[in-house]
């Protein structure tokens, strides 16, 4: 039989093995399970509408590639189909909080990270959500509980907070969220991100003073030749950082994407804004991809709608390209 220090010991590895794949902060850079990491992602919107052998193929082949994170919602509705882990009043949906839990397992499983993404809504994703700071503070204190013990997701309080339409967010509220969050669990994870444009001075000190942001996210601008300055924005926002001795993290995590301007971005753009984004020293970059943004152009839905077809079905050639690039640049490739 185990002695009592013997059955202690094995409690405590199991525990820790529980814990799984954790992101943490290290100056301007992250490290995954205490080894440096840049952050290759993709978007991933509805995943938690996907069935298992969806996303667990489009998981498979994505980690193949050397991606290690995906960014999916929990306020998501699109084409008809609401697959929100919350609904309007912040409470929980269990159906898709379950179905959240599993695809974060199943990440874990693989090594991989989720970024957890709230919206109060555009009217592209379905009706308002979250209108009210009791029904936003709801669905924060419903994620980071239900999902404590979970250490390889981050939460974004609210996607593209700034822009003032449904998705407004202001940082006396954001600092009000994430210090809810930080109560429930010190250690997790917080963002929220930041659209319309670039950063100014002013806005990246309120997130890192005001809301006290883990990391910053940004939405740059998505017209072409945007690419081009990813490098330098990145090198300036850490400037300033540096300036106001509060240094974070830089993601960006909603780069632009194929499908939502007469502009369609091509292989090449999307390698040089991502090479732009590690030579500036960003922590991380997201392969950003979706639905046809005009009604009219009819197209695959890609991460907006993975109910019927998985993500790496429905890109397109260009889109193939990229991706088998990636395999070829990463040497982890496949292992």
């Amino acid at each position: 039989m185990y002695d009592g220090g013997m059955r202690f010991a094995i409690c405590i590895l199991l525990s820790n093995w529980a814990m799984g794949a954790e992101l943490r902060v290290a100056g301007r850079n992250l490290q995954l399970d205490g080894r440096p990491a840049f952050l290759l992602g993709c978007s991933y919107y509805s995943g938690v509408g996907a069935m298992e052998e969806v996303y667990g193929k489009d998981l498979g082949e994505l980690r193949n590639c050397g991606f290690n994170w995906i960014r999916v919602w929990a306020t998501w509705g699109a084409y008809g189909k609401d697959v929100s882990v919350v609904d309007g009043k912040g409470e929980v949906r269990k159906e898709y909080f379950d179905r959240l839990r599993k695809l974060i397992d199943e990440c874990d499983r693989r090594g991989m990270l989720v970024d957890v993404t709230l919206s109060r809504g555009n009217g592209a994703t379905g009706p308002a959500r979250l209108q009210t700071p009791e029904a936003h503070q709801k669905a924060v204190e419903a994620l980071v509980k239900g999902l404590k013990e979970k250490r390889n997701w981050w939460l974004d309080l609210a996607n593209e907070r700034n822009v003032r339409d449904a998705r407004f967010v202001s940082f006396e509220e954001l600092a009000k969220l994430r210090d809810v969050a930080k109560k429930i669990d010190e250690k997790r994870l917080i963002t929220a991100s930041h659209a319309g444009g670039d950063l100014s001075r002013e806005d990246l000190e309120k997130y890192l003073k005001v809301v006290k942001v883990d990391f910053v996210s940004v939405h740059r601008p998505r017209e072409e030749g945007s690419a081009g300055q990813t490098e330098a924005k990145t090198k300036e926002m850490l400037k300033w950082m540096a300036a106001m001795e509060k240094v974070t993290p830089v993601i960006f995590d909603e780069p632009f994407r194929r499908g939502y301007t007469d502009w369609n971005p091509q292989v090449e753009d999307f390698l040089k804004d991502l090479a732009g984004a590690k030579a500036g020293g960003a922590a991380g970059w997201c392969f950003h991809n979706g639905g046809e943004k005009d009604a009219k152009r009819e197209g695959p839905r890609k991460s907006f709608d993975l109910s019927e077809k998985g993500l790496m079905e429905q890109l397109d050639v260009i889109e193939r390209e990229f991706i088998k690039e990636m395999r070829n640049q990463n040497p982890e490739a496949g292992r």
